[in-house]
């Protein structure tokens, strides 16, 4: 070997030494966690119908299902609740608290509600208002779990996937006959839609709109041992209840069923954080699990016994998605939020005469509440009437490598969820309904105009008519941001 070989050699290796090592590459990382969040003192107010109802006990727990990402310099965490539906003040502090602890800003965070009828009470809708202590302490309930799901942060692979089932989603809004009407709350016959008009009612003549049969999910497993983490899903159906209260109804059914499903559950995985099952709320406004096109009705069932039928199909189809879900380590992730400002649509001075006409001379049952519909819908109106003009209504858009997850703080109409997956610039995309507050429904403007319960004044139906069309343009611009800034 000649000494000039050797002096080269050397110069060689000594310019490698010093030179900046390759920064390594992003290590994408979930975690997950489902925080127990169940009243501890009976009874405790249940909404979910129009009379305020009250829980002895708990039959099976309700839980904030939370699930972390982080893609090497971006966090998220999306979060489920099983509530009928969470003002966004509750939110948004279990969202700062959370954001104390973890550094994840507050826009990458959602916190929706599954919409189950048998949780306890965290926003007063119609007769039922919350436990003032219960609501006191919730924020910081969820804001545990949401912490915990950052702490259990590790290195993971992720992907999402799209199954079908038809066999759970019908539109519950009937167009009326011709020549036939029914009486809506305010004295009206005009309503040409009807919601839940029964089975077999001659005055109807079919739904009104389509629904969504897609379930979708976005999972996420350790990348050391290929164990099930979360898996989020996503399917558009209001809600499917008959446990006694407290419960977390087939939402809750279905996570048991899927970690079942994926032998994610028991002594398996032993000193591992728990496989957390969550099903979000899609876009079902107008969407439920009664099929009025029956030619008979539907038999008794026992107790719980539909929510397990249906958790299991469900469980089913998110599966088949589970088995196409093409995994990756290297996901990225990014977010948009704004805030609309829409106007709340209240009664005239002569409604308002009208309702406390109602209230001064309609009495009340037993049980110190209205069970007369044209009172209750009295009552909203007056208490509407305290309303500010304006609210705040509270969007995001989220990224998740080439899925795209909206969410909108309503009960939101299928019409819209089908058209922002048809315009979604994305490969991939869900919206999540019941999200970072509660706005109550989002008909379309076509469907406002069919009326029907869903458009009928009150506190669980207030936003201005145009408002479904201002909320889709905003995130429709919200996904072409997050799109051109992947590109």
């Amino acid at each position: 070997m000649t000494r000039r070989f050797v002096i080269s050699a050397l110069t060689v290796l000594a310019a490698a030494l010093a030179a900046p090592a390759s920064p390594a590459a992003p290590v994408f990382k979930a975690g997950a966690h489902a925080q127990d969040i169940s009243p501890t003192h009976f009874p405790t107010p249940v909404n979910g119908s129009m009379k305020g109802g009250f829980a002895k006990g708990i039959t099976d727990p309700i839980h904030a299902r939370c699930l972390a990402l982080q893609d090497g310099s971006k966090a998220m965490i999306l979060v489920v609740v099983d509530a009928c539906m969470i003002p966004q003040d509750i939110c948004d502090k279990a969202k700062a608290a959370a954001s104390a602890k973890t550094g994840v800003p507050v826009d990458r965070m959602l916190i929706s509600a599954t919409h189950t009828h048998s949780s306890a009470t965290m926003a007063p809708v119609f007769q039922s208002d919350p436990d003032p202590a219960y609501l006191a302490a919730l924020p910081d309930r969820i804001a545990a779990g949401l912490i915990t799901a950052y702490q259990n942060l590790e290195p993971a692979e992720a992907g999402w996937a799209v199954a079908e089932d038809a066999t759970q989603v019908f539109n519950r809004r009937w167009l009326v006959k011709e020549g036939e009407s029914y009486e809506n709350p305010f004295d009206g016959k005009a309503d040409r839609a009807w919601m839940n008009p029964g089975v077999g009612n001659a005055k109807v003549s079919g739904p009104t709109g389509p629904v969504d049969p897609q379930v979708a999910v976005f999972a996420v497993r350790s990348a050391a041992d290929k164990r099930p983490i979360a898996v989020l899903a996503n399917y558009s159906l209001h809600y499917v209840g008959g446990n006694p209260p407290i419960s977390a109804d087939y939402f809750a059914a279905f996570a048991n069923e899927l970690a079942h499903q994926l032998d994610a559950g028991g002594q398996r995985y032993q000193n591992k954080p728990p496989f957390v099952g969550i099903m979000s709320n899609g876009t079902s406004g107008n969407i439920n699990n009664i099929n009025f096109g029956a030619t008979v009705p539907a038999g008794r069932l026992r107790a719980g016994q539909r929510i397990q039928e249906v958790a299991a199909s469900v469980a089913g189809a998110a599966m088949k998605a589970y088995g196409a879900v093409p995994w990756k380590n290297n996901l990225t992730l990014d977010s948009r939020e704004e805030v609309l400002q829409l106007d709340v649509r209240k009664a005239s001075g002569e409604e308002l005469v009208r309702a406390r006409n109602l209230l001064d001379t309609v009495p009340k049952d037993k049980d110190g509440q209205w069970a007369d519909r044209k009172a209750i819908y009295a009552r909203e109106a007056v208490l509407l009437d305290a309303y500010p003009d304006k609210v705040p209504v509270k969007l995001q858009a989220h990224r998740i490598g080439d899925l795209a997850i909206t969410s909108i703080p309503c009960e939101v109409f299928v019409e819209i969820g089908l058209d922002l997956k048809k315009t979604n610039p994305f490969k991939g995309s869900f919206t999540i309904s019941l999200a970072n507050g509660y706005n109550g429904y989002l008909p379309t403007t076509e469907q406002h105009a069919m009326g029907g319960y869903e458009t009928w004044r009150a506190r669980s139906s207030y936003l201005e008519v145009p408002a479904a069309d201002k909320i889709t343009a905003s995130l429709k611009a919200m996904l072409t941001s997050l799109k051109k800034d992947a590109s």
